[in-house]
C-alpha cells in the first residue's frame, strides 16, 4: 500500500492534520477569548495575517499593524493577530495577559486570536495552509511574519518579519488586493 505524504505524516504524528482547505475561510480558530471564530466571517475582506509576540525586539510592529488597520479598515482590510511562542519563548503569557498587553500598550483593535504554533510538528493547520499556498516555501522565520490574503480567501503574498507593516512592499500588496475584484 502506498500512502501520500500527508497520510503518512498523519499516521506518524497524531498532531498533524491534512491541509485540505480551499481558502482561509475553511478554518475556524479560537479568538483571544477562546471563542471559536469561523474565518468565513471575514469573507470579502483583505486580510493581513501576522504571528505576533509581546516580548520580542519586533513587538513595536504592533503600532504599525494598528496604523495600517486604521488606515485601510474602511476600504476592507482586517489585520488578524495570532500570538505564537515558537521563537525564544517571546510569547509566554496567557491569552488574558496577551489581550491586556495589546490593548493597554498598543491600543490594538483588530481581531486577535488564541496562541498557536506557527512551525514545527505542532504547526497550526492554518499556518501550514498559509505557507503552502504562499508560493514561498520554508518555515516562518520569526515573530511578525506576514501574509496578505485576498478577498477570495487566497494567499496573495508572504512577507518576513523584517518587512514592517508600513513598508512599501507590504502596503503595495495590501492596496493591490483591496483594488482586486
Amino acid at each position: 500500500m502506498v500512502l501520500s505524504s500527508i497520510a503518512l505524516m498523519t499516521l506518524l504524528n497524531t498532531n498533524a492534520e491534512p491541509v485540505i482547505a480551499k481558502s482561509i475561510y475553511d478554518f475556524t480558530m479560537p479568538n483571544i477569548d477562546g471563542k471559536p471564530t469561523s474565518l468565513k466571517k471575514y469573507k470579502g475582506k483583505v486580510l493581513l495575517v501576522v504571528n505576533v509576540a509581546s516580548k520580542c525586539g519586533l513587538t513595536k510592529q504592533y503600532s504599525g499593524l494598528q496604523a495600517i488597520f486604521d488606515k485601510y479598515k474602511d476600504s476592507g482590510l482586517l489585520v488578524l493577530g495570532f500570538p505564537a511562542n515558537n521563537f525564544g519563548g517571546q510569547e509566554p503569557g496567557t491569552e488574558a495577559e496577551i489581550k491586556s498587553f495589546c490593548s493597554s500598550k498598543y491600543n490594538v483593535s483588530f481581531p486577535m486570536f488564541s496562541k498557536i504554533s506557527v512551525k514545527g510538528e505542532d504547526i497550526s493547520p492554518l499556518y501550514k495552509w498559509l505557507i503552502e499556498t504562499s508560493g514561498q516555501k520554508g518555515d516562518i522565520e520569526w515573530n511578525f511574519g506576514k501574509f496578505v490574503v485576498g478577498k477570495d480567501g487566497q494567499t496573495v503574498r508572504r512577507f518576513g518579519p523584517q518587512q514592517t507593516p508600513d513598508s512599501k512592499e507590504v502596503v503595495e500588496a495590501i492596496e493591490a488586493a483591496l483594488k482586486a475584484k
